[in-house]
């Protein structure tokens, strides 16, 4: 398969979803070695679950089959550029590519504008729409200390 099938499943799975009202015409699939490891379309509404988005879904997915918390050696494809949570989890996951077909600016004129969060993010926590309060730091941060002298960590 090429990039252009890659792309083309992704955008056939946004589509399927969109049509069960399972969520937002959103599709992903990630590839290894050519080969589709897992696939899927944003379940927003049908699963009650705001990170239910396609990327995030295929990444874990693709995670569970490859027996790993990485996607090295994978390329995601996507319908769409991805919302900040789903930025997040692709660079948490490590693939070694994104391709994407519609853009941010597409995504907000079909009223999915999440240029808020990205607005949101470079904010001071004080000054952000949803309130964020810190406490009890000093009963939290000994476990950092902790994880830094775990000779058995796994360090991701």
């Amino acid at each position: 398969m090429t990039d252009k099938k890659f792309m083309e499943r992704a955008i056939e799975l946004a589509g399927k979803g969109m049509a069960s009202n399972a969520g937002g015409p959103f599709g992903a699939v990630v590839v290894k070695d050519g080969v589709i490891i897992s696939e899927a379309s944003n379940r927003v509404t049908s699963d009650n679950d705001p990170t239910a988005h396609a990327e995030v879904l295929a990444i874990r997915e693709a995670c569970r089959k490859l027996g790993t918390y990485t996607l090295e050696g994978c390329t995601i494809y996507t319908s769409c550029e991805p919302c900040p949570m789903c930025l997040g989890a692709i660079y948490w996951a490590r693939p070694v590519a994104v391709v994407y077909a519609c853009d941010r600016t597409d995504a907000a004129d079909a009223g999915f504008d999440d240029r808020f969060i990205y607005d949101e993010i470079s904010l001071d926590m004080g000054s952000r729409l949803i309130p964020f309060s810190q406490t009890m730091r000093d009963k939290a941060l000994p476990l950092f200390t902790e994880w830094r002298e775990k000779e058995d960590a796994e360090r991701y």
